[in-house]
Formats: C-alpha cells, sequence, structure tokens
C-alpha cells in the first residue's frame, strides 16, 4: 500500500511540474467528454420533444384523415374548380357499425374560409366536432371557458372554442370568452379558449398537418347546418371550390396492443369506399411512436460514435505525449531501476499519470459538457429572436438538450479506459529501458 502510494505521489508530482503541457495532453479527452455529453443531450431533447408531441395526438388514436388527391391538385388552375375527396359521412357509419369495440369515434368537419372580428382577420382552420374530441385528442380549456357540450350539439347552437393563437390574434387586448366573431359571414359566440399546444411546430404538427394553437371548434350539427359540405379557397389569381364531408376522424381503441390490429381494419374498411387510398390518409401515433423511439435510439449511437472520434484523438495525444516523456526521462528510469525499482514499478508509474490524466480530463469534461448543454438551451432562444438569425430558424425550431446519467458515465468510463489503453504502450516502452544505457543518457 505504501508502495502504492509513493507511486502514485510521484506521478502526479511530475504531471504538477508540467501543468501546461499536462492541460494541453488531456484537452483532447476533455473535448471529446464534452462533445459526448452535449450531442446525447440535444438527441436526447429532440428525442423527448418529438415522442411528446407525438404522444399528445393520442397513444390509442387512430386518425383516418381526407387528403387532396394529386390528380385533383394539378388540375386546379386558374379558374373555378369543383373538387369532391376525402371521407364521407357513409364512411363514418360504416366504420360506426363495423367496429363497436372502439371506445369512441370522432368526426371533424372543416367549413369556413375566412375568420374574422372587425378590423381583425387571420388564416385559421374551423371544424364542426363533437364534445368528446376534447378527450380523446387531449384538449384542455383555458380558465375562465369550457368546451363544447352535447346542449350545444342538440340546439346546433353558434358556439365556438378557439386556439391559443387564434384567440390572440382575434382579441389581442381582450378575453375573448363571451365575444363574437365571423366564419365567413356566421356569426360565432366564444365560450372557451383551449391552452397552448405543442404540436404547433414539432413533429405531431407535423402529422396532423396545421397548428393545432390555429383551430377554432364549433359543434358538428351547427357546421352541418350553417356551412354545408362545400369550401371555397380564394388563392392569388383563382379560387378553389372542394367539396368535403369529413376532413378527420379520430377512433380510439381499448388499448395500445389493440392499436395495429384496429388499424389495419380501418384500412380495409376505407378501402371498400376509396379504392387505391388516394384521398384518405390513416395516420397511427402510436406506430409513429415506436418508430420514433427507434430511429432516435439509432441516431443517438450514431451520433455518440462521431462524437467518441474526439476521445480516440484524445487517446493519442496521450499516447505521443507520454512517449515523448519515456525519452526526456530516460535518465531518471535509469536511476531508478538502478536503485531497485523493477519493470512493474515503472509501468505503474506511467499508468498512474496517464490514467491520472484522462480522469482529470474526463472530470473536466464533465463539467464543460453539462455547462455548455444547458447554456445552449438558454443561449438559442435569445438568438433565434436576433434580426440577423430570424431567417436561419424555422418558425418551429426548439432546442431542449436533456443532460443524461448515461452519457456523463459511459463518457467518463471511456475516457478513463483511454488514458489506460493509450498509456500502457509508453509505460511498456519505459519499463524496458536498459538501466546502464538509461544511466548514460544525457
Amino acid at each position: 500500500m505504501i508502495f502504492l502510494l509513493e507511486t502514485m505521489r510521484l506521478g502526479l508530482g511530475n504531471l504538477r511540474r508540467h501543468a501546461l503541457r499536462s492541460i494541453l495532453t488531456c484537452l483532447g479527452v476533455i473535448l471529446g467528454v464534452a462533445a459526448v455529453i452535449v450531442v446525447v443531450s440535444i438527441g436526447e431533447g429532440n428525442k423527448q420533444s418529438a415522442l411528446r408531441d407525438i404522444a399528445a395526438l393520442g397513444a390509442t388514436n387512430i386518425i383516418v384523415r381526407s387528403s387532396k388527391p394529386p390528380d385533383a391538385a394539378s388540375t386546379t388552375q386558374a379558374r373555378t374548380f369543383l373538387s369532391r375527396y376525402g371521407i364521407t359521412y357513409e364512411d363514418a357509419r360504416r366504420l360506426s357499425s363495423a367496429m363497436p369495440d372502439v371506445l369512441s369515434i370522432v368526426p371533424l368537419k372543416a367549413v369556413g374560409s375566412e375568420i374574422s372580428r372587425g378590423p381583425f382577420r387571420t388564416n385559421s382552420q374551423c371544424f364542426g366536432t363533437l364534445p368528446m374530441l376534447a378527450e380523446v385528442a387531449n384538449l384542455r380549456v383555458a380558465a375562465g371557458g369550457r368546451y363544447l357540450s352535447d346542449h350545444d350539439v342538440e340546439t346546433q347552437a353558434p358556439v365556438a372554442v378557439l386556439g391559443a393563437e387564434t384567440a390572440r390574434q382575434l382579441f389581442p387586448a381582450r378575453d375573448a370568452v363571451g365575444q363574437d366573431f365571423r366564419v365567413d359571414q356566421q356569426v360565432l359566440r366564444v365560450v372557451g379558449v383551449l391552452q397552448e399546444q405543442g404540436l404547433s411546430g414539432g413533429a405531431g404538427g407535423a402529422l396532423v398537418g396545421r397548428d393545432l394553437n390555429r383551430d377554432i371548434h364549433l359543434p358538428l350539427t351547427t357546421a352541418e347546418r350553417q356551412f354545408g359540405d362545400v369550401i371555397q379557397r380564394r388563392t392569388s389569381g383563382s379560387f378553389t371550390t372542394e367539396e368535403i364531408q369529413l376532413s378527420e376522424v379520430y377512433i380510439t381503441a381499448p388499448s395500445t396492443t389493440a392499436v395495429n390490429q384496429i388499424s389495419q381494419r380501418v384500412q380495409r374498411i376505407m378501402a371498400v369506399g376509396h379504392p387505391g387510398m388516394t384521398d384518405v390518409q390513416i395516420v397511427v401515433p402510436w406506430e409513429l411512436l415506436e418508430n420514433a423511439r427507434r430511429a432516435m435510439l439509432v441516431w443517438n449511437v450514431m451520433l455518440v460514435a462521431i462524437a467518441a472520434i474526439s476521445l480516440l484523438v484524445g487517446g493519442i495525444g496521450i499516447m505521443n505525449i507520454m512517449l515523448a516523456s519515456v525519452t526526456e526521462r530516460t535518465r531518471e528510469i535509469g536511476i531508478r531501476r538502478a536503485l531497485g525499482a523493477t519493470r512493474r514499478h515503472i509501468i505503474l508509474q506511467f499508468l498512474v499519470e496517464t490514467g491520472s490524466l484522462s480522469t482529470v480530463g474526463g472530470l473536466l469534461g464533465i463539467v464543460l459538457g453539462i455547462s455548455a448543454s444547458i447554456g445552449l438551451g438558454e443561449i438559442v432562444p435569445i438568438i433565434q429572436k436576433w434580426q440577423m438569425f430570424r431567417g436561419v430558424f424555422g418558425g418551429g425550431f426548439a432546442l431542449e438538450p436533456i443532460v443524461t446519467a448515461w452519457s456523463i458515465i459511459v463518457s467518463f468510463g471511456v475516457a478513463a479506459a483511454v488514458g489506460l489503453v493509450f498509456g500502457m504502450y509508453p509505460a511498456i516502452v519505459a519499463s524496458r529501458k536498459d538501466p546502464v544505457v538509461a544511466l548514460r543518457h544525457d
């Protein structure tokens, strides 16, 4: 034990005598460990954000969505064109009768093209639906309001629930609840405002195909009576007329284990009325959730492998410096061998030095990596606000680094192992020095 402590004292003392060289030597390990932690934290943050967005759609939900077929889009030119496509009421009835084992089937009907209140305009999308959508789609209403009720549906009430962004645009300086606004020429009263949805710019928003914070929900019966099935959309130089009975249908399976089976049944049922499935799309969040987990795992492994190259470079740097140190300390090695030190003692001394370099480098790398990860999460939102960077970042870009314990443990363990592995060769070279030749070395 005394010998081991003395060897460690000698090794650490030598590193202290060459402090600057020691710091530069372990710089590769420091940056390598920090790179692994930062890369993994960014990947983990993006993974959790994507999984959260997808899960928000409902892990047991199956979403059937009307999708404009390519041939209809190509024939729409600078003229009026009536395009019929998408989910029909007959499809909804067929789904209800063929799948009594599902928990709920909630239709959504897109209506209206112009949303306004006095001088305020917005490009929001209005949907007629049922009160069950709030539970099925995990919607929450802000304090002071409510969601649609069964009474609203029965009485065809002219009421609506606004998305958070739509409420801000139409009512920038007042509470939206209790206020009136227009959808085309129809006047609706706001009874509630939805809480901010995280799907606006994330993976879930891309799946839904719109920003959910811009949605407007009204009773399905009101949408059918006041707006019908025809929607006119104006663009520069032309306008299109589309006839869509239902834009989406949410189907809730009894459990996640039944999602795949029910989604296949939905596929077969919809194929009856839509050969080729060109005008409908089926989205299964549970499948996407599992695919996202697998994809993110592969992505993390790849990122760690790339960052680990820095650790390899750091190890080569340690070996290079220690080989130079062996040549520089040849006379010291000869004196120690002449005084009775064995080859094992010389090897141990050099391994203590390389192990100390890699360990200290690993600890400094952990501090740097954690600090950089936290700093990125704080700095990037500030940079996004700068005028010169507004075109660089997309509107939905967000960075939420999450430092994981396993990245710290693995990177530190690899750093320590790299120091010992790459320090072994210089230590063996030092131990094989002939004591007589080493004593005569200048």
